[in-house]
This record gives structure tokens, sequence and C-alpha cells, in this order.
């Protein structure tokens, strides 16, 4: 991780690199999860010391008041932070004070007693079934090097055909999918947790062209999908090459990489696919996050409704 001036006395600052450990070794966040919390508390840290007017230790926060803490989320609201980016930090300065609790240096419950900002509600995005075979479909990618436009296709039928995440897809190893044969792909999502995945022909079929035509040697052992100089394939690549598509194809702003994994989701919905079933291949912790995928489809059946009945 890297490395900031933290505006905290040395115990505080220990505690919290002490916490961040255990957030990332024994909780098992995601990397991405664990920066942000970094993130947020030290903004936290930052405005602890201009409120208190010197850097604070673990004394000083130690019986922190709701209206210290609605100060600083006033503060980051004055700056243009949103309610999610709100909530999260609120959810990192509560996670560190009960790490504190526990062990006796603090009291947690002026945190506890704050309600988070209320979320706004919004549903997920999916491209049309049609958009999203066009998007993924080989000879419709934009790159002008024939191997680089086969890896295009593959990662992006893999987000839409497995509903995996980016990260997930540039985290496969040349032995993930080394045949036609692996046909099942048991893959590591937040938190570690791993699932398993079905593949679908035309996926494998893509992840071969892409093998075949790859001037890089594929270790089984080493990335899959490699960058046009051999190194690992960037995320921003990949947003990229989405962002060329999405102007050629005339698709709205919300058609981004993760959009495909919501396409996924969406449509195996709208054609009978169970929930729950739904929920294990996403890799979802709860039911309820997958949930939201039938307001997507109430969404479009009403939308069907009113465009098609003649009394609407």
């Amino acid at each position: 991780m890297q490395e900031f001036l933290i505006p905290a006395k040395p115990d505080l600052q220990a505690a919290r690199e002490t916490w961040l450990k255990m957030l990332a070794r024994e909780r098992r966040l995601s990397p991405e999860t664990v920066e942000a919390y970094e993130r947020d508390t030290r903004q936290f840290l930052h405005f602890l010391t201009g409120h208190r007017g010197g850097p604070p230790g673990i004394s000083d926060i130690a019986d922190l008041r709701p209206a210290d803490l609605r100060g600083f989320l006033a503060a980051r609201r004055n700056t243009g932070a949103g309610a999610r980016t709100l909530g999260r930090g609120l959810a990192g300065i509560r996670s560190l004070l009960r790490f504190l609790e526990r062990r006796g240096l603090a009291n947690a419950a002026g945190a506890a007693a704050l309600r988070a900002p209320r979320q706004p509600k919004s549903l997920p995005k999916p491209l049309t079934a049609s958009d999203a075979k066009q998007v993924v479909a080989m000879e419709g990618q934009l790159a002008e090097e024939p191997w680089i436009a086969a890896r295009n296709a593959a990662v992006l039928t893999l987000l839409y055909g497995s509903g995996l995440r980016i990260s997930e897809a540039l985290g496969l190893t040349g032995a993930d999918i080394a045949t036609e044969a692996d046909t099942v792909l048991r893959v590591t999502g937040k938190g570690g947790k791993t699932r398993l995945v079905p593949v679908l022909p035309v996926a494998l079929r893509a992840v071969a062209e892409y093998r075949r035509l790859c001037p890089f040697h594929i270790d089984p052992k080493g990335l899959l999908f490699r960058g046009a100089r051999g190194g690992p394939l960037n995320p921003a690549i990949v947003q990229r090459e989405m962002a060329k598509l999405r102007s050629a194809l005339n698709l709205p702003d919300t058609a981004t990489p993760h959009a495909l994994r919501h396409s996924f989701a969406t449509h195996l919905l709208g054609r009978g696919g169970d929930l729950r079933t739904i929920q294990e291949l996403l890799g979802h912790a709860s039911l309820s996050t997958t949930q939201i995928y039938t307001g997507v489809d109430t969404a479009r059946l009403l939308d069907i409704y009113e465009r098609a009945h003649p009394r609407a």
C-alpha cells in the first residue's frame, strides 16, 4: 500500500496500521476495499487535526460524539462526496473504532448511534441481448492487431457469458482455461471467496482463438490475458476498448465492462433463471444484493406493457 503522511499521534498511527492489516489478512477484504478504508480514515484524521487543533491520538477519538462525525460528513459533502462515498467512509470509521473498542481503547457508541446517509436507489443498467452480442463479437472489435482484437473479444465474452468481474477475468491464469474441455471455472472473487461458474462454448472458442494468435508464451501459472508488451493486462485498457465500442455502436455511457456482468444476471433472470443460482454464479454474499436484478426485470416488463398495451 502506498505510504502517506498520516496526521495522527504514534499510538493511533500504529493501531490504525494494525487494523488495516487485520482487514486484509483476517477478514480477507479485497485490496480495493482496504485501500478505500485507508483513504477514508486518513481523510477523517485530517479533519480531526483541523477540528481539534492538532494531530489526534487514541485518547482523542476514544469518546467521539455523533456531532464530530456529522461535522466530518458535512465537510466531505461540501467537497462533492456523494451518499455512497459518505456511507463507506462512515463504515470505515466505525470499523476502526470497533477494533479499538475490542481492545479497551475506545467507545464506538457515538459512531454506532449516527445514521448513515440515505443511499440512492439505482438499478443496474444492463445492455440488451442484441447489444451485448455485438460488443463481445470478434468481428466487431476495433483493435488493429488481430491478437489484441481476439484478446478483447475473449475478455468481454467472459464478462457477459460467465458474469465475471473484470478483476476476476484478468486474474485468470493460463491453466484456468487451457483447452475447450475446461467448461467450468474456479473463480476467486471478493474477499477471497471461491465459486464455480460455467464457461459457454462461445467463450471457450474466443479464448482458444486468443491463445492461438497471442505472440507471447502463456505459462500455466502465469496470467492468461496480456497487455500489448506482454505484461499483465490493465483493466483501464479494457475500459478504453469498451468506450470505443460504445461510441461505434451508439450505446449509452452506462455500457461499461461491468454492465456486461449486469447483463449476464438480468438476461438469465429474464429467461427464467433461479435467483439463488444467479447469486451463486455472481458470487454475492447476500441474496439481497442479487435481488436488485428483479427490479430491473420488473422495470423492463412495465416498459413493454406501457408501450404495447392499447389502454396503457
